[in-house]
This record gives structure tokens, C-alpha cells and sequence, in this order.
């Protein structure tokens, strides 16, 4: 097993090596919102004025969520920092490109720059997934790991259809009441308005338009953005010290698709540095690949979603996946799992049969934490 190094080794060797542009906000980013915005409110035109068959308002419902994925990567960037510095801009722009998902910026930096990036695969990571501990405490994990694994692998699929959006709720509700009674404030109005807005869309153009022009743009959104986010960190191990090239995934896509998207596939790259703007990502990649190249994890993003579906999404150990019911096994990326190979190994022909569930209070993250 390959020791784990901390993320400020890397950022150190790194910054050595790297323009010291790369680390300055890259305005011009908010010029994506001209096509993506302007595409959403065409389409919302086309239905609205023509009577199209369903067909034609399916593939209309496509091209808007198209748009909505990419105004998610653009907020997830902007709420970084990486794009412009100023707070208002920042969060205006953040809150316009996460109204789809009814997710307001400040709720978002709170569960995903401070919590996520600062606790990264650790005991405090808010997307980090469950243990055997959850399957013995928890009736839900239970049941989801008593049908068969296809089945299982397809409900956990259907899932990212209006997970993303869920899960943003559940956040809400988690770090609501550390919240102060200002903060708290500006996250029910940022979670408010939203919804209000999209309900006086229905009240006002009916359900027809609403169907196509937001509910369905809105599941699919939610399918390719949760896509990328199962794959960036659910097949590797939970991680005692915050090494991304550990407990980071990187997946390739083809370069049109890495435009349209800002290179959100470059996930590890990400999390060495998150408040660099994702055009640099790739220049990043290079470096990394040259500097580590036993460390680093990439895979197609088919074939990490390929590796998804056969895994389970319990931690048996740091470094097994595990399926409680039929007693299998899985190696994480980097402690043994082959891309394209995703089979289970007994309990009993693991090299750790003796430990049976990894709990929360075995992986103490040592990580700091960014600025929000």
C-alpha cells in the first residue's frame, strides 16, 4: 500500500513549478452565462410558443439540461473564488447558477469548500460514504443491501436522477442550527427564493411548460452532475490524511465535452488546488502525471461509472468496499481494484479478515481547513 502524503506536499512541490498566473481569478469565466443562459431562455421560448410534439420538447428538456449542468460547474468554480473575488458578484452569480437545484451559495461553501475539502474521505466529510456501521444501525442500509446487487446498482443510479438537489437539502438541515441567526437568515432566503420562483413558473405557464422546461431539464441536471460526483471519490479509500492523489479520481472525457462542462472531470487536480480556476486543470494534470505517476488515478468516465455499478457503497475498511450480505470484498482504487475488474473476494480471502467494519471514529482527519 502505497503511504499516504499530505495535500500540502503536493501543493508545495507544485507551486514551484507552476506560473504564478495560474493562481489569479479568471474573470472572463463569467461569459459562459451569455450562451448557457440565453440557451435556457430560447428553449424556454420554442415550448412555450409552439405547439411541439413530444419528441421535439424531450430533446428541448435535453438542451436545457445541458444547461443547467454547466451553470452548476460555473457556480461550483465562482464559489471558490476562482473566477472573481468580490463577495456580491460572487454569490449572485453562485446563487443564479445553482437556482435549478433550489441551492443557495452560502449552504454551499459551508458543506462543500469548508466541510468537503477539509475533511475530504475522512470521519467529518459530508459526501464521504457510509461503513458497516451504518448497515448495522440503520434499517434504510439494511434493506438497500438485501436486494440483488443489480438491483441494488440500478435504485443507486435511479437516485442520481434528484440526488444532487436532495442531498443539498440534507445539508441544509444538517448545518442549519451551527448556523448564526444572520447566516441562518441568508440561507433560508437563498433556499426560499428559488422555490418561489420555480412555483410561480408553474402557477403562471401551467404544468405542461413546467414539465419540460424545468422538471425534466432538473432530473437530468442532476444526473450528470451526480455522475461526476460518484465517481470522484466513492471508489477510492477513506484516508486518515488528506492526499488527493489517494483519495481523488480524475476522469477523462472528450475535450468537447471537457469544454462544455470546465473541466469538472479534472477532480483531482481540484482538490490539490481549489481555489485555481479549472481552465488551468489540465496543465495541472500534466505536471502531476510527470511529478507522481504511481500515485495519480485516472480512469474514462465510463469506466468509472461502470465500476460504480458493480461496487457496493459501504466501507468494510479504509481500503475494502464491502457487501455485508453476501460477505464480498472490494479493493479501492490504489489498494488493488483493476479497472474493468470489479469481482468480490470472501471475507475470508481478504488479507484483513479479522476486521470486520471500519467506524467513524477510526478515521481521524488531520486535514486543515480552506477559507470558506
Amino acid at each position: 500500500m502505497t503511504e499516504l502524503t499530505h495535500l500540502r506536499e503536493y501543493t508545495k512541490e507544485l507551486k514551484k513549478r507552476l506560473p504564478r498566473e495560474y493562481f489569479k481569478p479568471v474573470p472572463s469565466r463569467l461569459l459562459w452565462l451569455i450562451p448557457h443562459l440565453g440557451s435556457i431562455v430560447a428553449c424556454i421560448w420554442l415550448l412555450y410558443t409552439y405547439d411541439l410534439p413530444v419528441l421535439v420538447k424531450l430533446g428541448v428538456s435535453f438542451l436545457i439540461s445541458l444547461s443547467f449542468s454547466a451553470l452548476g460547474f460555473l457556480a461550483h468554480e465562482v464559489l471558490h473564488g476562482s473566477v472573481v473575488k468580490t463577495p456580491f458578484v460572487r454569490d449572485t452569480v453562485g446563487a443564479i447558477c445553482f437556482a435549478p437545484f433550489a441551492l443557495g451559495p452560502k449552504i454551499w461553501r459551508k458543506w462543500h469548500n469548508v466541510e468537503h475539502h477539509g475533511h475530504t474521505q475522512g470521519d467529518q466529510d459530508p459526501d464521504a460514504m457510509g461503513t458497516l456501521e451504518d448497515f448495522h444501525n440503520r434499517r434504510g442500509v439494511r434493506a438497500l443491501y438485501s436486494l440483488h446487487p443489480q438491483i441494488r446498482s440500478f435504485v443507486t443510479f435511479g437516485a442520481f436522477f434528484i440526488w444532487f438537489t436532495l442531498h443539498a437539502f440534507f445539508m441544509l438541515v444538517q448545518f442549519f442550527p451551527s448556523l448564526s441567526k444572520r447566516d441562518r437568515a441568508h440561507v433560508a432566503l437563498q433556499f426560499v427564493l428559488p422555490i418561489a420562483g420555480w412555483t410561480l413558473f408553474l402557477v403562471w405557464f401551467g404544468w405542461d411548460l413546467f414539465l419540460y422546461a424545468y422538471l425534466i431539464p432538473h432530473f437530468l441536471a442532476n444526473f450528470t452532475v451526480m455522475s461526476y460526483i460518484a465517481t470522484n471519490h466513492m471508489l477510492n479509500p477513506l484516508t486518515p490524511v488528506n492526499d488527493p492523489l489517494a483519495n481523488s479520481l480524475t476522469v477523462t472525457k472528450p475535450r468537447w465535452v471537457d469544454a462544455i462542462h470546465l473541466n469538472f472531470s479534472h477532480h483531482t487536480e481540484h482538490h490539490v488546488f481549489p481555489a485555481m480556476n479549472p481552465k488551468y486543470a489540465p496543465k495541472v494534470k500534466a505536471l502531476m502525471k510527470e511529478l507522481w505517476p504511481d500515485r495519480y488515478n485516472e480512469m474514462p468516465h465510463w469506466r468509472a461509472l461502470q465500476a460504480i455499478w458493480r461496487t457496493p457503497r459501504l466501507y468494510r475498511n479504509e481500503s475494502e468496499l464491502a457487501d455485508p450480505k453476501r460477505q464480498l470484498a472490494y479493493p479501492v482504487l490504489g489498494r488493488g481494484l483493476v479497472v474493468g475488474e470489479t469481482k468480490g473476494v470472501p471475507y475470508s480471502e481478504t488479507e484483513n479478515p479479522h476486521v470486520e467494519h471500519v467506524t467513524s471514529e477510526r478515521i481521524a482527519e488531520t486535514a486543515p481547513r480552506p477559507a470558506n
